[in-house]
């Protein structure tokens, strides 16, 4: 277990799903404002969840303060699926990745609203990071919310392109796939 005053990380488990979901949810619907409108907040749940093979697979970080609260989470994954959730069934590509060509996927990272801007993020990022290397990727990609982005960029990563991800009613969430050598 990693510890970084005042919080402490661990790797999550099936029986913290549901509350996953919740700070997915409030992360999505909080932390957007700003940067979309809320007509593509709403799309976002379309796009964005819970992929629970990040579970199965042991590659997903929860973050929590010192009472046990998530104040965040996040992983990485040796698997081709860039980003979504369980019920992005034309997203997913459960293909292992190859380490010696193909960038580990940094997937999922929610920060609680709550705990916004207090290190979580970066917390998260070094853990990923450090697995991702620890299993032989040189590279590490992501598919970056547009709130997210600040983060990313200061964490090293570059933009690789700009995709307008299809929502519910015609309405796309826009997202920035970033890179970065690890």
């Amino acid at each position: 277990m990693f510890t970084h005053r005042p919080f402490t990380s661990r790797l999550a488990t099936p029986a913290d799903l549901d509350a996953l979901r919740t700070v997915m949810a409030l992360a999505i619907a909080e932390l957007q404002k700003g940067f979309l409108t809320p007509d593509q907040i709403a799309a976002s749940n379309a796009v964005m969840g819970l992929d629970t093979q990040l579970i199965a697979d042991a590659t997903y970080f929860i973050i929590e303060d010192a009472d046990g609260a998530i104040a965040g989470c996040g992983g990485w994954s040796r698997r081709a699926t860039l980003y979504g959730g369980d019920h992005s069934k034309d997203l997913r590509d459960p293909a292992l990745l190859d380490p010696a060509t193909d960038a580990a996927r940094i997937r999922a990272m929610y920060t609680h609203p709550d705990f916004a801007r207090r290190g979580v993020g970066r917390l998260v990022m070094a853990l990923c990071e450090d697995a991702a290397r620890a299993a032989g990727f040189a590279r590490a990609e992501m598919m970056a919310t547009l709130s997210g982005e600040p983060l990313y960029r200061a964490c090293g990563y570059t933009p690789i392109e700009h995709v307008a991800a299809p929502g519910p009613d015609g309405v796309t969430v826009p997202l920035i796939r970033m890179g970065k050598p690890l």
